[in-house]
């Protein structure tokens, strides 16, 4: 592959410090290395002084604060559709590879590059969540993998090549972690070490943004959100930016022990996975949507978008947000948005999220439909007969056909 400029995704830790050298070792190219601030909550500049000390001029440095556009434009439009993959994942770390992807290769156009690379492994789904975002807004750029080309399949080698060619390393002090992590404002994530046994228990100590539920407050916290077109905009009556309502949530659940998660999941490239999720503020937030759709969406509306939601959650999961069909499903999905306006009330206690209330001017709820007071002639009770026998009607004649009848 010729090759003369490179994107890189960089961290800025061991194995994209190594990637950065081999890139320059294999290809004899130019590097620029590209940071994404999506909330993690990690400083940032350590990464451009490690750029730096490895020869990278400034202005190939980049170090970009995305996560307004990551809540705005990508945690929302998936919270519209109440998106989860396989009955419980919230999505945290696929639904950030997409912006990842599309500043990637912005970058490579304004830098002329013409590859871009990441240190995604060939076991895992963000090689593929990476690659197809970037064919699909880029077709003719060039990828190149590391892990998928080099036999520095373990952490000794990186580290003896790091030695080797003088990348500077800093070695953590005391005990590392034995998780592997990823954060963005959505989720913290945590793989590999204990949790590689399904049967352990993750320790207690792993968790980092939520309180266990049995230490969570003792006193349930009240929170209201208020929607316009299927957002959050406003909590507790205090209007908010998208990213403003994530970090508030994020704390307020935490601290009372919501959003931990456990599960084994089925990667796209066909293996089971175990992984821990903790998602506090996404796990409100779903849990209020689910709540004010119930009072404003049509039934069969609502029904229809149950039946969708499942196929939007694995395009996501899979990498497949810029592709034609998660567009025409988002089209879809942000149609039935427009009645979704009112205000929901949540109760938070050691790790439930409780719907204690809900309204809306845009409510489809009768009350003097469905109450069960004289309703003054509002609803006919006898019209329930024909309903009920025509739609036995098949029944009755399958019951008949069985007795010989």
């Amino acid at each position: 592959m010729d090759v003369n400029k490179v994107v890189l995704a960089y961290s800025g830790g061991l194995d994209t410090s190594v990637i950065l050298q081999w890139l320059r070792d294999t290809y004899d190219c130019e590097v620029v290395t590209f940071t994404a601030d999506i909330g993690q909550g990690e400083e940032l500049e350590p990464a451009r002084a490690k750029a730096l000390q490895m020869g990278i001029p400034e202005e190939s440095i980049y170090i970009d604060d995305l996560r307004d556009e990551f809540v705005s434009d990508f945690v929302f439009p998936m919270f519209r559709a109440n998106t989860i993959y396989e009955g419980e994942y919230l999505l945290g770390t696929s639904i950030a590879r997409p912006l990842i992807a599309k500043r990637l290769i912005e970058i490579a156009a304004e830098t002329n590059a013409d590859a871009i690379s990441h240190g995604a492994t060939g076991k895992g789904n963000d090689q593929v969540r990476f690659e197809l975002g970037a064919y699909a807004l880029a077709p003719e750029v060039k990828v190149i993998a590391p892990w998928r080309e080099w036999d520095l399949l373990s952490r000794e080698k990186l580290l003896a090549y790091a030695a080797e060619r003088n990348i500077p390393i800093e070695m953590s002090q005391g005990s590392k972690s034995p998780f592997s992590m990823d954060a963005n404002l959505l989720h913290i994530s945590y793989e590999g070490g204990p949790l590689e046994n399904p049967w352990t228990e993750p320790p207690e100590e792993m968790w980092r943004w939520t309180t266990s539920p049995e230490k969570a407050l003792d006193k349930p916290t009240y929170i209201e959100l208020t929607y316009a077109a299927g957002d959050i905009v406003a909590i507790d009556g205090q209007t908010m930016t998208p990213v403003q309502v994530l970090s508030y949530l994020n704390q307020v659940a935490g601290s009372n022990g919501i959003g931990r998660l456990d599960i084994v999941e089925n990667r796209y490239v066909g293996m089971k996975s175990r992984g821990a999720y903790e998602t506090p503020g996404g796990t409100v937030m779903l849990r209020g949507h689910r709540a004010i759709e119930s009072l404003t969406l049509d039934r069969e509306v609502a029904h229809l978008k149950d039946e969708l939601m499942p196929r939007y959650a694995k395009l996501i999961y899979n990498g497949y947000w810029w592709s034609p069909e998660r567009e025409m499903l988002q089209n879809a999905i942000d149609w039935t948005q427009t009645a979704v306006n009112g205000t929901v009330r949540l109760k938070l206690y050691k790790g439930n999220v409780t719907v204690v209330g809900r309204q809306s001017d845009d409510s489809l709820f009768d009350e003097a439909i469905a109450t069960f007071e004289d309703d003054g002639g509002a609803y006919d009770q006898a019209d329930a007969e024909g309903f009920i026998k025509l739609n036995a009607l098949r029944l009755r004649t399958l019951a008949a056909k069985r007795a010989g009848k």
